[in-house]
């Protein structure tokens, strides 16, 4: 094994020779785009004969040898060339040992997605290494839900000038978070004029893939000054692995020989490592493969020793055995787990570092990146967590927000609508003498809110632009998703086919489409009277009438027989009578007993309040329910074939027309006056019969008419009023939240109160009034009391008069059965008897008349 490891090192170094002489031969020749490397790898495939070549170092280098290996079936391994533009797929002879470059965006992305940011600029340099891993990085940030509005390219030769000036641009622009992807000489330089021109402060966020980050330990001083706050990600490599660590004591000591004129300790580059692994994957797989290798197959023998003509390549036969060999591979290297799939080998995780200019090296480890897991604090586990806290451009450990209006630029652009009618949303005035325009309205003063509201400051000025069409609320939508402007604000209501274009905040109002109609005289009911109580409060009532009626004659009958005597037909009549008095006035008989006197009492109290209650409701009814609305849903429009109204511009012209309306019986109109006028007129005299609109619209109507006209039918769901901005705005999100700290407080109820006063709760109450009856629940402790009181009078009269009690009871009884057999008579019947004459005498026989008509010993109730 070590044999190998010697002549693959020799391989390696003819082949670094060569590298090295081709690199001359491209300054002396100006190429550079690797054509003397095609030479270089035919000279060592035809006069050499490897069986495999480790490099070149580039990736536009490697783009012309591997055709070359292709076609000779020789594997060409590299550790360097990390462009995801060179394919397996299409050579399939090359094997990259390295990361690709595609293979770190996920950890960006997620780094990214941790912060919440929604814009990222990434900032990259022309060159094959810079462009190829860009469409990667972008489909990984919209992964994320992260837009790039904007990609900085800077030339791999441009100037300092050049690059201040990009960075101008940069400052410009309301995205704060940058990705820089480029090699170290370049981005060092990009760092640096980065600082000078005042992008190295609070609130600008700068993240480095690995072709700076690899480079940190061989960056200096000033470079590493200057990206302080920087985030990078890097390949994770364990230096305290006991392998790692005696590869690096033996090629800091291999270095410091060859140098001896360098005084500081060099560490290994990633490269290093790669390189070791690789050469020890193909050592494993010629010792595997060496005991049946065969020569090769001379190409044809008309060539020169500087063609490049595959024809006359020689054929490695054992290529393909050599090549399964090495991707079988697989061992524990210093870079990890040295596995291949599919001609690239997988990476298990990524470090993410911080430039803090705190700790040994200018950086600290944040947090590490597994594909399998996402973001952790240990590079062994896979529980996802959140990194560690950093220090941000500027010294802050306050995490960016990733935007910020620049004060160097315009003022946010805000267009709002000039609308002809309901101003106390959105009236635009012009002043001729002073040449000046003012915007008010609650839409403008609940924008004003939620701007304030915001924890930062955001210069904003209004644009008013008239309508030119008949939608011309779509129109402005439109402008903002051209990026004319910046927000548009007013009375946008959120629909999905305008949120395809631009991004709404939260709504600020009640959401809905509804209609108004006129009302008119309801005819008149004339069991109307009944309607105040529910029927349970009826049998109520009329319960407890005749209970306390039949208290009343027991404690009376026998005292009072003036009143309460007589037959049993006069006895019922004067108890209905004297407890139905007590409902509309004083009673006129005189009651003598003293517990009759308490039950009359609480009972006249029940009384009293039921008969205020429902003189009240009855007044209500007859008054409100004179009046019902005209129509009373959407179908009835619909077949009679009315003409209907909505507000002009507005979006519920298409909404009538999927509800099958009759395009050309729609008529718009402006203002309120124009509503009301169109509904007294109705549909046969120029005017219509019902108005859609979106609910805010209709409840500023209805409180200027609500006694004449009422909101009926069903309401059409709604997202309500919300602010317009351009799709991927940063402020989205910002404005929503503020929007609910608004809406929920103080603010928007003054708001409201400014604009549209106390609102006139009419057709709230007519509604109210016209379902609302009264019912038992409303009483039932009234009722407990007079139920007592009654019971309590029984439970007394029983106690003391028992026999008297059970008369009473028996009687009752008597007379029920009595009348159940049809046995009484109207009229009295007599039966003789002797008298002690001898002669007959008539005796009047107990009828139904005589069974109540007693007068046994009085009850003394104490007065």
């Amino acid at each position: 094994m070590e044999k190998l490891i010697l002549l693959l090192c020799l391989a390696s170094s003819i082949f670094c020779c060569f590298s090295s002489f081709a690199e001359q031969r491209g300054e002396v020749d100006g190429g550079g785009n690797g054509t003397v490397y095609v030479h270089v790898a035919t000279e060592l495939l035809d006069d050499v004969g490897v069986q495999v070549i480790i490099g070149p170092p580039k990736s536009t280098q490697a783009d012309y040898v591997l055709v070359l290996g292709n076609h000779s079936r020789v594997p060409i391994l590299s550790f360097s060339a990390t462009s995801p533009s060179l394919s397996t797929a299409r050579t399939p002879y090359f094997v990259r040992t390295t990361l690709n470059d595609s293979s770190e965006v996920g950890a960006i992305a997620a780094v990214v997605k941790s912060f919440g940011w929604r814009n990222v600029v990434p900032v990259y340099d022309d060159t094959d290494y810079g462009t190829g891993a860009i469409p990667y990085l972008i489909d990984a940030l919209h992964a994320v839900d992260a837009a790039v509005p904007y990609r900085s390219i800077i030339v791999s030769t441009a100037s300092d000038e050049q690059i201040e000036k990009e960075l101008y641009r940069l400052m410009t622009m309301q995205t704060r978070v940058f990705i820089v992807h480029m090699l170290a000489d370049l981005g060092s330089r990009l760092m640096r004029k980065a600082k000078e021109v005042g992008m190295m402060v609070e609130g600008y966020v700068w993240i480095t893939t690995d072709g700076i980050t690899n480079d940190l330990d061989l960056l200096e001083e000033k470079v590493l000054n200057s990206m302080h706050g920087t985030v990078g990600v890097r390949l994770y490599i364990n230096r305290s692995d006991e392998g790692v660590r005696r590869f690096t004591k033996r090629f800091t000591e291999r270095f410091a020989q060859g140098n001896p004129s360098v005084n500081i300790s060099v560490q290994p580059h990633v490269f290093d490592f790669w390189a070791y692994d690789t050469a020890w994957a193909v050592a494993m797989a010629v010792e595997r493969a060496a005991g049946a290798m065969r020569p090769r197959i001379r190409g044809s023998p008309s060539r020169s020793s500087a063609s490049t003509d595959l024809a006359k390549l020689d054929v490695a036969i054992d290529g393909p055995r050599l090549l399964k060999a090495i991707h079988d591979t697989r061992f524990r290297g210093l870079c990890g787990e040295f596995l291949l799939v599919d001609g690239h080998v997988l990476v298990s995780a990524f470090e993410i570092v911080n430039v803090d200019g705190d700790h040994g090296g200018g950086q600290t480890v944040i947090g590490y990146w597994k594909p399998e897991s996402g973001i952790t604090r240990h590079p062994h586990t896979n529980k996802a967590t959140e990194l560690m806290p950093i220090v941000w451009p500027g010294g802050s450990t306050t995490v960016p927000k990733g935007w910020q209006i620049p004060t160097n630029g315009k003022k946010l652009q805000v267009i709002v609508p000039v609308t002809m009618g309901f101003k106390r949303f959105m009236n635009v005035e012009r002043d001729p003498t002073k040449n000046s325009t003012s915007v008010t309205g609650f839409c403008i003063d609940v924008f004003d809110a939620v701007m304030k509201s915001l924890p930062y400051a955001v210069p904003y000025e209004y644009i008013p632009l008239q309508p030119r069409t008949a939608s011309y609320i779509d129109d402005l939508v439109y402008q903002i998703y051209l990026k004319n402007y910046d927000a548009l604000v007013g009375p946008i209501t959120i629909v999905a086919n305008r949120s395809q274009y631009v991004d709404f905040t939260l709504p600020y109002t009640e959401s809905g489409v509804s209609m108004v109609v006129p009302l008119k005289k309801k005819p008149g009911n004339a069991l109307i009277f009944l309607k105040p109580l529910s029927a349970d409060l009826w049998i109520s009532c009329i319960f407890f009438t005749f209970l306390t009626g039949f208290v009343v004659w027991l404690f009376e009958h026998r005292d009072n027989t003036g009143e309460f005597s007589g037959p049993l037909h006069r006895q019922l009549v004067v108890i209905f009578c004297f407890v139905c008095s007590t409902l509309v006035s004083s009673p006129e008989r005189k009651l003598k007993n003293t517990a009759s006197q308490i039950v009359v009492v609480f009972w006249a109290f029940v009384v009293l309040i039921l008969v205020s209650s429902y003189t009240a409701m009855l007044s209500s009814m007859l008054t409100v329910q004179e009046l019902h609305p005209t129509v009373s849903d959407v179908t009835e429009l619909q077949a009679k074939g009315v003409y209907v109204g909505y507000r002009n511009g507005s979006f519920v012209a298409d909404l009538l027309q999927k509800m099958n309306f009759d395009r050309h019986r729609l008529r718009n109109y402006s203002t309120v006056n124009q509503y009301a006028d169109a509904l007294s007129k109705g549909s046969d005299n120029g005017g219509v019969a019902a108005i859609f609109d979106e609910i805010p619209y209709l409840m500023f109507f209805l409180s200027k008419h609500c006694l004449d006209y009422t909101m009926v039918g069903p309401t059409h769901q709604t997202a309500g009023f919300g602010f317009v901005f351009q799709k991927g705005s940063p402020l989205v999100a910002d404005v929503s939240r503020a929007i609910l700290k608004v809406t929920q407080g103080d603010k928007m109820v003054e708001i409201k109160r400014k604009w549209f006063g106390d609102r006139p709760t009419c057709s709230s109450q007519r509604d109210n009034l016209s379902s609302t009856r009264l019912n038992f629940t409303n009483f039932w402790g009234l009722f407990l009391i007079s139920g007592l009181v009654s019971i309590t009078a029984l439970a007394y009269f029983v106690y003391n008069n028992p026999d008297e009690a059970k008369e009473v009871m028996a009687r009752i009884q008597q007379a029920i059965l009595c009348h159940q057999r049809g046995k009484l008579d109207k009229e009295s019947q007599s039966v003789t008897e002797p008298d002690q004459n001898g002669q007959a005498m008539a005796l009047p026989s107990m009828n139904a008349s005589r069974l109540f008509n007693w007068n046994p010993n009085p009850i003394h109730i104490p007065e």
